[in-house]
């Protein structure tokens, strides 16, 4: 039974290109076949076919036409008339697939005929006859068991033969289901259920219902043979129901024909190429003997020793500090995102969706977005520029170096997600030209009250929890600039991929110049999240000084599925009151950028590859404040660091657990949640509330 078809565009590479195909979705066979017309599929001449269970569907969030469906390690790729098209073949798609893996329809799917009562009573009925024979089978094994082994094997009867009377009932009801949406004669015929092995009624159960002649109940399906052949309850000869053939693998007549992701040294792997585990120097089979002890600060055998004092106890700043690992295990975890996919649907908002603990990266967003300063050089170097001009290019220059530092390896995680509340601070060390002084005085009214005016100070403040919203600052007290930014992160389920939204902007305050840089952020993408995920940029931002009028657009490029490069990125700045721009920028935002001027003039704009990531400095985490975030997640961190990811689970769970707690006392007593360092202004943005050109305004006032 066909539930959909139509006509589509397939990537092929025989043609390198998009070819019209004619598509059929069977939903009863779970397959999407296709044809090079509806013609030939009316001779049944099929180009192909994909087997739909087990499948997953993928979008572009960016294209509103296209859809991919991988299964059986092969990718094929789709492209809809428009939006509204591929949303209904991405509905139905994933009705059929829900259908042939969990056993059961969305609410979107077509309504029930006779055919579908039929086809499932004699499904029910065949699961019968299947759990009578297992459960006789046990009964007579257990005559020749011992007491205690018998006794196992009563409890196994005892739920076995629950289940046999649920399965009775179950199958009567869909009978009188049947017989009340599709009515016969409207007479009523005695209904019996039998065990076909000895042609006696089943525990005599019989109800009076409305019974259409012929109809199956209590046969027993014979073995797939090519056809199915169902018993009747009037002793006809059996009904012989075509079924269609399933092939053990998607084809096309052609294999060269279907497009495959392609796999250069860049690309991820594919889904036949596991990634094997890496164990990071830790057992992880003696980690999980041994969670109890190592993570609570007792010297343990399977510990790294570089993560232990001379105590013995867990140094914990060590384990934010180590860089990411670079591999994941798929293979051990691949149960849990099939699971995590059961539970999502193309389009569906991930904001209540608890993820994988085996994704996370070993840190809190806070201190994420500490990572546009990894190059706190650039970002001060904004203020020493002569022209407006001149710092407007400095922006765009600091703000496209920003990103690649944020990953901290090749394999895309997940930070954790804030606690309402949670704080981070940190600062780095900026080298010292000969004109300045010595001695350096505490900010102590800035940021991070114990660093000095020549370090450039961070601190950011989950400032809402529902939606998400995050709120940093960064000020260099000598070179009088601060950055002011709120962000807010929204989450889609894309299929193959996850794309994350960034709604929110940030503010530059070079305040010599009295100018303000307003910018905005791209979305990100965590792709291939079935094999080894991997993160991208996407989207246009922009940069705009309103006193001096210049602006730049930036536009993160998305790889294309059919070719092309990663992470490219393309810019044009703009002076005030011009079309056209005086700067164009190209290459990839974690590679090389090259930059070409109006006057004919190229030149390399920044290269990512010689620029060094200045550490930044986080006080210790004994020092530290309950709510600051190397201290809130520390035992999250050392469950994933030592490869124990179930006391990582756990540590998350009571985490979220104690936010949920708190919010609901607020809630019974009445009382909003105030923030402590940031503040909602009459524009909606969440700002600091200190910033440094206040401060520096009552200086000035107060002198």
């Amino acid at each position: 039974m066909a539930t959909m078809e139509g006509s589509l565009s397939k990537w092929t590479n025989v043609m390198k290109g998009w070819q019209y195909r004619w598509f059929v979705l069977d939903d009863n066979a779970g397959l999407l076949s296709y044809y090079t017309s509806r013609e030939k599929m009316m001779r049944g001449v099929r180009r192909g076919c994909v087997r739909l269970r087990g499948a997953v569907i993928g979008i572009d969030d960016e294209d509103d036409s296209t859809f991919t469906i991988t299964v059986d390690s092969k990718t094929f790729h789709f492209q809809a008339r428009d939006g509204d098209e591929r949303e209904k073949w991405v509905r139905c798609l994933e009705d059929t697939i829900l259908r042939h893996v969990y056993g059961y329809k969305s609410e979107s799917s077509h309504s029930l005929t006779i055919q579908d009562f039929d086809k499932k009573l004699a499904e029910a009925d065949a699961y019968l006859q299947i759990l009578i024979d297992q459960t006789k089978a046990i009964e007579a094994r257990m005559l020749t068991l011992e007491a205690e082994e018998k006794q196992k094997c009563e409890i196994i009867c005892n739920h076995a033969n629950n289940m046999l009377e649920q399965m009775k009932h179950t199958i009567v009801l869909l009978q009188i289901a049947k017989n009340t949406a599709h009515p016969v004669n409207g007479t009523y015929q005695p209904l019996t259920l039998t065990d076909t092995s000895t042609n006696k009624p089943i525990d005599g159960l019989s109800l009076s219902v409305p019974i259409e002649p012929g109809v199956e109940v209590g046969s027993e399906c014979q073995p797939p043979t090519g056809t199915k052949f169902i018993h009747t309850l009037t002793g006809h000869s059996p009904l012989a129901l075509p079924v269609t053939v399933v092939p053990e693998t998607s084809y096309s007549s052609s294999e060269e024909e279907d497009f495959y992701d392609a796999h250069d040294s860049s690309d991820p792997p594919s889904l036949s190429s596991p990634v094997s585990s890496t164990k990071l120097g830790v057992d992880v089979d003696e980690a999980d003997r041994d969670t109890s002890d190592e993570l609570n600060g007792q010297k343990s055998a399977c510990i790294i020793p570089t993560y232990l004092r001379p105590d013995g106890s867990l140094d914990y700043d060590q384990l934010y500090e180590d860089c990411e690992e670079t591999n994941i295990s798929m293979e051990s975890q691949g149960s849990v995102v099939t699971h995590l996919l059961s539970q999502v649907k193309i389009g569906m908002d991930l904001t209540k969706v608890v993820l994988p603990t085996f994704i996370l990266e070993r840190r809190s967003l806070l201190e994420m977005y500490a990572d546009y300063f990894a190059h706190p050089d650039m970002f001060v170097r904004i203020a020493d520029q002569a022209t407006e001009q001149d710092r407007m290019v400095q922006v765009v220059k600091w703000y496209l170096c920003s990103y690649h530092a944020g990953r901290k390896s090749t394999v895309a995680k997940k930070p954790y997600n804030p606690i309402l509340g949670e704080i981070f601070q940190c600062y780095w060390d900026l080298q010292r030209t000969d004109n300045e002084e010595t001695e350096q005085s505490l900010v102590v009214d800035g940021p991070v009250p114990w660093c000095h005016g020549n370090q450039l100070t961070f601190i950011a403040e989950q400032v809402s929890h529902h939606p998400p919203i995050s709120a940093f600052y960064a000020e260099h007290y000598n070179k009088r600039i601060s950055f002011n930014a709120h962000v807010w992160t929204r989450s889609k389920f894309l299929g193959l991929s996850i794309g994350v939204h960034n709604i929110g902007s940030g503010i530059i305050d070079v305040i010599d110049h009295n100018e303000q840089y307003v910018v905005t952020f791209p979305n990100g993408y965590g792709r291939s999240i079935l094999t080894v995920p991997w993160i991208e940029l996407g989207g246009t931002v922009t940069i705009n000084c309103k006193k001096t009028g210049y602006k730049a657009v930036l536009e993160f490029l998305t790889k294309p599925f059919y070719g092309g490069k990663k992470h490219r990125i393309t810019g044009e700045v703009f002076s005030p009151n011009d079309k056209k721009p005086f700067l164009n920028i190209h290459g990839e935002w974690n590679g090389v950028m090259e930059a070409k001027w109006s006057d004919g003039k190229s030149e390399q704009f920044a290269n990512i590859n010689n620029l060094e990531i200045i550490r930044k400095n986080v006080r210790p985490i004994e020092n530290q404040d309950e709510n600051e975030s190397r201290k809130l997640w520390r035992e999250v961190t050392a469950g994933l660091r030592l490869n124990n990811v179930s006391h990582a689970s756990n540590a998350k769970c009571a985490l979220e657990q104690k936010q949920r707690m708190e919010a609901q006392q607020r809630k019974e007593l009445g009382i909003p949640w105030e923030t402590k360092l940031f503040q909602l202004d009459a524009d909606d943005n969440w700002t600091y509330v200190k910033p440094l050109a206040d401060r520096l305004s009552n200086t000035r006032v107060n002198r």
